[in-house]
């Protein structure tokens, strides 16, 4: 394994809980790839811990569906299949499309300020190599026009599957013609936001999930 993560420790954690944290987090952000096995011993090894809190990181991440257990061999990461990634992006598409709603009516002027930079600042880095930043500037856009709706239950409810559409977000972003796209279409989604124009808004941010799962397909078909 050459991915390069590590184990943060946190006291009011198991250490299980702690491992199982750190595991899930480099599985969402591409750091060990789908079809990449998970072998206890180099983990442990990696991480610092024993071989049992490793082994029962695993198992959760089973449960999660993050893991696959093949038989004479052990465990490995499981593939990005179209139907997850349907069944994510699906899910996404409703809420984005309610959140921009709300943030028509909500969005201050601070906000679309902020909305502004994290625009500029996601132009800034779509050349960046490095992944991980490029989807947390995505993030950053994305997430202020979740707060500009004033809604915490809506905020939460995105948050709950935020980690899942984090690991189809790197996906997309692999590809550096997508990445021009979705700067066209972070402007245009600001653009409508500061005008307040709810139809563009929606518009838009239907056009932006609808063409990243196009992106996803595209490379789930490439990689096949």
């Amino acid at each position: 394994m050459t991915s390069d993560f590590h184990v943060n420790m946190n006291e009011y954690l198991p250490l299980r809980d702690v491992v199982f944290n750190t595991l899930r987090q480099a599985i969402l952000r591409g750091e060990l790839r789908p079809g990449e096995r998970l072998m206890e011993i180099a983990l442990s090894n990696r991480l610092g811990v024993s071989r049992t809190p490793v082994r029962e990181a695993i198992r959760m991440l089973e449960l999660e569906g993050l893991v696959i257990m093949i038989p004479r061999k052990g465990a490995q990461v499981a593939q990005i299949t179209e139907q997850d990634m349907t069944d994510v992006l699906e899910v996404r598409l409703g809420l984005e499309e309610l959140a921009v709603r709300f943030a028509c009516e909500r969005i201050t002027d601070e906000e679309i300020e902020k909305l502004g930079e994290a625009v500029q600042e996601f132009e800034k880095s779509i050349t960046n190599a490095d992944l991980s930043a490029l989807a947390e500037a995505d993030v950053k856009f994305h997430e202020i026009i979740y707060h500009a709706t004033h809604n915490q239950r809506l905020v939460q409810i995105i948050n709950n599957i935020r980690e899942q559409m984090y690991r189809y977000r790197i996906e997309y972003l692999k590809d550096v013609e997508s990445r021009k796209g979705l700067l066209k279409e972070h402007y245009a989604i600001w653009a409508a936001l500061k005008n307040r124009d709810k139809d563009n808004a929606v518009k838009y941010i239907c056009t932006h999930i609808v063409n990243q799962q196009e992106a996803i397909r595209r490379s789930l078909d490439g990689s096949e």
